[in-house]
């Protein structure tokens, strides 16, 4: 409210302007999780479904199929709440060694 009060003055399209693109800053700063730089963190849920049964590594050919059938309808990662899936792929197959030692059929 104090930015449209201290931009009365301005033309409309100017105030506008200025709202959305104050309103860019912190959606992509604070509210999408995979915007800038993150440290990527272990993935427990992994390890989890191994030791229930699960073959660890099916979760990558899931995203794998998950990728194909979505190509060409997801925003940049930049833009996203979650990892793209080609990023999401690669972290799994870097987590499935792990998962295997508690993965007993």
């Amino acid at each position: 409210m104090g930015l449209s009060a201290a931009l009365q003055s301005e033309p409309e399209a100017t105030r506008q302007l200025r709202m959305t693109a104050f309103g860019a800053g912190p959606r992509w700063g604070y509210c999408f999780p995979t915007a800038g730089f993150r440290k990527a963190r272990r993935t427990r849920w992994l390890d989890f479904i191994a030791m229930a049964g699960y073959d660890p590594r099916e979760a990558v050919s899931f995203w794998e199929r998950m990728a194909k059938s979505a190509e060409g309808k997801k925003p940049p990662e930049f833009l996203s709440t979650h990892p793209s899936d080609e990023t999401r792929i690669a972290r799994l197959r870097q987590l499935v060694p792990e998962a295997m030692k508690y993965y007993h059929p």
